[in-house]
């Protein structure tokens, strides 16, 4: 019993060990799990169910109303509130039901309001591909959708959307759920409704007037409505179109043949000429629609938000004026065809304040200030792909020498200077103010392309393949107003760069918000943000872009040009203060067609004149401050490398320029040292003539013109300027005998005054003269009267005559005594004591000149003069 007993438990135990199937206890968890998740998901369902909006029936025909502000927070638009023509049903032609049927919910007549089958199909992608990768939206939910929930794309509004696409079914006709479809639904250049898209884009009020390729694109327009904008992207729309009419055929609403036939319909051809009436700001709105839909994925036409811009209403005003055709708009346009795109910044925060986005363009036109790839930019891209990078990367100073020899040859043909000049070597200022081709290419030739690529896509600006004539933007690598803009702007903000932005703030309708400015980054340092910015005052202040200064306003700025075989298609303008960059390129829509010569190529430098002088009324606009980074040097011109001037360079020959910290010149030109002296100075005395021939030897220089300046004066005076001569020989007359002259010349530069070199002298003596004396001849005079005529010649020039009386016959001598002379203006003196002692020889005395102011002759010795009379140069 025991044995058996112990065998019972033994078997219990046994059993006990014996484990059920792993794959039974899976199935159970899965099975729990499903229960518990249909349970709740069951309930979360019932949950957005319950909480899901009430239908109103006066928004499923109306669209959703955004509402935009500008920078102070004003209202300048309610886009819920725009014109559009509504029809109904039994207006709608058979072609466009079944375009808008096959594109987008081909059983839209046989679902309940959802379709299971597209349900299926976009679970599976969504598991395979990801959340959110494909939708499964009939009509209807287009509808709900449109009318009365967020753009999210979460499970709550799916949940929501079908819930309520299958209580509109039930409540309304199909009929009169496309009719609101329709009538309800965005179509690109602000256009809602089906009946408007065919005014705006075709000019037809009467839908039955379209045709199948008409039908097929504004079938295809509600899926991208800014991106197919025929107006604005012919090709897209082309390829959306085509589209259509394959889903047509797919569907076989349309046969093959009749799909090619409309296939060949050109898009250009459909639309209207006008593109419709503009409407105040609509070339802003498309860049804030734009800027929405690509950080946001929402449409700002179909969905009610607020949203918050950096529109300056004022600004925008001034760019359309300029862009209009007004009787008060100063500037004058060659034709109606010829176009500008404008871009208008804030300097500092690179917010959009207004954008010009063409003429006579319409609802949805094509926008030139930022839609599609832009254009050449021709030299106004000079500062960002060769001197920008060369100062960022290589620390070059605005003095840096460039030389500028002849055309620089490459292997697609040689590039030559537009005035197609060469003048040698120049600083990279006179390169970037007269804009010349030649030394940009050297520059970006030095620098290297990888540099070059590396700091101009850093602004904002895209490139493939770089190759030298980048540097004076001539490839395909292009541009728009605003990219370029956004890249300026960096120049006058210190080097800081963020792309710019037309949006701050979008609201929902649950007051949910999201922040779109864009962060900011340093992307070159301050020395080359100023350097760049100084080199292009020059250009404004005296350069190429003279027409666009602004008398008051320190403006920096670059034009820029390019060139075809046809001519000229396109002219640029870029520029920027403190508070304001503006970009504007002008020319037509056809890159073959070239902007006529005379004024016409100058509308960019007026355009940008006249807006920058508006919006900079009234408001204080400082300079550029100079960063501790930079330094002003005075260098010698022309010096290679350059050079520090010495006191004795001709300041004209000295020039400014500004160099990185610690960078700048310390060695000093040796050109312009002291002048040197003459040598192999002499002086030799023409006795025959009484002249002084001097001589000397200088070895001159064309480069540095000089003049000799002769001084001369005796042992006992001072020295004396006697002449400024260009020759070595001159000739002294007049000089004293029986005199030593000291004779010196200095050299002085004719090119800086306080440039002169040592003194170089010569003495000569002047022998005394030898007079030969005349024999005496005895005067008998037996009545013993002497006749005594007394000449005395003093410095007064007084003539003293004297009468001899009472002359005594003693010893055959007769002495008369002269009488005081005066003169009293005609200098006639009285000779006095005069003696006849048989030679008539008489002695003036005190002959004093009052009517001359001479002095005063006394004795009859004439004093010997000093100065040196008579030059005359040798020929």
């Amino acid at each position: 019993m025991a044995n058996e007993g112990q065998s019972r438990t033994a078997r219990r135990k046994q059993k006990k060990s014996v484990k059920k199937p792993i794959w039974k206890k899976v199935i159970l968890i899965i099975g729990i799990i499903f229960l518990a998740s249909a349970i709740g998901v069951g309930a979360l369902f019932t949950y957005y169910i319950a909480t899901a909006p009430d239908i109103d029936e006066s928004l499923l025909t109306d669209p959703a109303s955004t509402k935009v502000f500008d920078n102070s927070g004003e209202l300048f638009a309610d886009l819920g509130n725009e014109k559009r023509t509504k029809i109904k049903y039994n207006e709608l032609p058979d072609v466009l039901i079944d375009a808008v049927i096959a594109t987008e919910d081909v059983r839209f007549f046989s679902h309940m309001g959802i379709d299971l089958k597209r349900i299926g199909g976009a679970i599976l992608a969504n598991i395979t591909e990801g959340y959110g990768s494909e939708g499964a939206s009939t009509i209807t939910q287009q509808v709900v959708k449109g009318s009365f929930l967020t753009f999210d794309k979460n499970l709550k509004r799916k949940v929501q959307e079908q819930w309520l696409a299958l209580r509109i079914d039930s409540k309304y006709s199909k009929e009169e759920i496309l009719e609101m479809y329709l009538n309800k639904i965005f179509y690109g250049a602000k256009s809602f409704g089906v009946a408007k898209a065919a005014e705006t884009y075709f000019g037809k009020t009467d839908l039955n007037e379209l045709t199948l390729a008409e039908a097929a694109l504004l079938a295809g327009l509600p899926q991208r409505p800014t991106a197919y904008n025929p107006f604005v992207n012919p090709d897209l729309a082309k390829e959306r179109m085509n589209t259509v009419l394959n889903l047509m055929v797919l569907h076989e609403k349309i046969t093959e043949e009749q799909a090619n036939e409309a296939r060949e319909v050109s898009i250009e051809s459909m639309l209207t000429a006008s593109g419709g009436d503009s409407s105040p700001y609509e070339a802003f709105i498309q860049k804030v629609a734009a800027e929405v839909e690509e950080k946001l994925d929402i449409d700002i036409y179909n969905e009610g938000v607020e949203v918050y811009t950096t529109l300056d209403q004022e600004a925008q005003k001034r760019v359309e004026l300029l862009l209009s055709n007004s009787d008060d708009n100063p500037i004058t346009y060659p034709d109606d065809e010829f176009q500008a795109g404008i871009a208008l910044l804030d300097t500092k925060s690179g917010a959009i304040r207004a954008i010009g986005g063409g003429r006579n363009r319409g609802n949805g036109g094509w926008n030139y200030a930022f839609q599609g790839n832009g254009r050449q930019p021709g030299s106004v891209i000079k500062p960002i792909t060769a001197y920008g990078p060369a100062i960022e990367t290589g620390q070059w100073s605005t003095y840096h020498q460039l030389n500028d020899d002849a055309p620089f040859e490459t292997g697609s043909g040689p590039i030559r200077n537009w005035n197609r000049k060469y003048q040698g070597w120049m600083t990279m200022r006179y390169a970037m103010q007269w804009s010349l081709n030649v030394p940009a290419v050297k520059t970006l030739e030095e620098i290297g392309t990888g540099n070059s690529k590396t700091f101009a896509e850093s602004l904002g600006l895209k490139f493939d393949d770089m190759s030298l004539r980048d540097a004076i933007g001539g490839t395909g690598n292009n541009v728009t107003p605003l990219e370029l803009a956004g890249a300026y702007r960096a120049f006058g903000n210190e080097g800081i760069y963020n792309e710019p932005y037309s949006v701050t703030e979008v609201v929902y309708s649950d007051n949910r918000s999201e922040n779109l400015k864009p962060e900011s980054k340093a992307v070159m340092s301050d020395y080359t943000a100023y350097m760049i910015t100084d080199l292009l005052k020059t250009v404004v202040s005296s350069g190429t872009g003279t027409q666009a200064n602004v008398p008051g306003l320190q403006i920096a700025g670059k034009t820029g040009t390019t060139n075809t075989n046809e001519g000229v298609p396109d002219v640029w303008f870029s520029g920027y203060t403190t508070n304001y960059t503006m970009s504007i390129w002008t020319g037509y829509d056809e890159v073959t067609t070239s902007i006529p010569s005379g004024n016409a190529r100058d509308v960019a430098k007026q355009l940008f004149k006249h807006t920058m002088s508006a919006i900079s009324e009234g408001k204080d606009t400082a300079d550029f401050v100079k960063p501790n980074s930079v330094v002003n040097v005075a260098v010698e011109k022309g010096s290679n490398p350059a050079k520090l001037p010495t006191k004795y360079t001709p300041q004209s020959e000295v020039i400014t320029e500004l160099f990185v910290k610690g960078t700048e010149p310390t060695a000093t030109s040796e050109k312009y040292d002291r002048i040197e002296p003459i040598t192999g100075l002499t002086a030799d005395y023409d006795e025959e003539n009484n002249l002084i021939n001097l001589s000397w030897d200088y070895q001159t220089d064309e480069s540095r013109p000089v003049t000799f300046e002769v001084y001369a004066g005796t042992d006992s005076g001072s020295k004396n300027k006697l002449t400024d001569t260009k020759e070595t020989q001159l000739e002294i007359g007049n000089v004293e005998r029986d005199t030593n002259y000291t004779i010196e010349i200095i050299v002085v530069s004719d090119q800086n005054e306080e440039n002169v070199s040592e003194t170089t002298s010569v003495q000569i003596q002047i022998p005394k003269e030898e007079i030969e004396e005349e024999p005496e001849e005895e005067d008998e005079n037996e009545n013993g009267n002497g006749n005594g005529n007394g000449n005395g010649n003093g410095n007064g020039n007084g003539n003293g005559n004297g009468n001899g009386n009472d002359g005594n016959d003693d010893d055959g001598t007769d002495d008369g005594t002269g009488g005081d002379g005066t003169d009293d203006g005609t200098d006639d003196g009285t000779g006095g004591d005069g003696t006849d002692d048989g030679t008539d020889d008489g002695t003036g005395d005190d002959g004093t000149d009052d009517g001359t102011d001479d002095g005063t002759g006394g004795d009859g010795d004439p004093q010997a003069s000093t100065k040196i009379i008579g030059l005359r140069k040798i020929a």
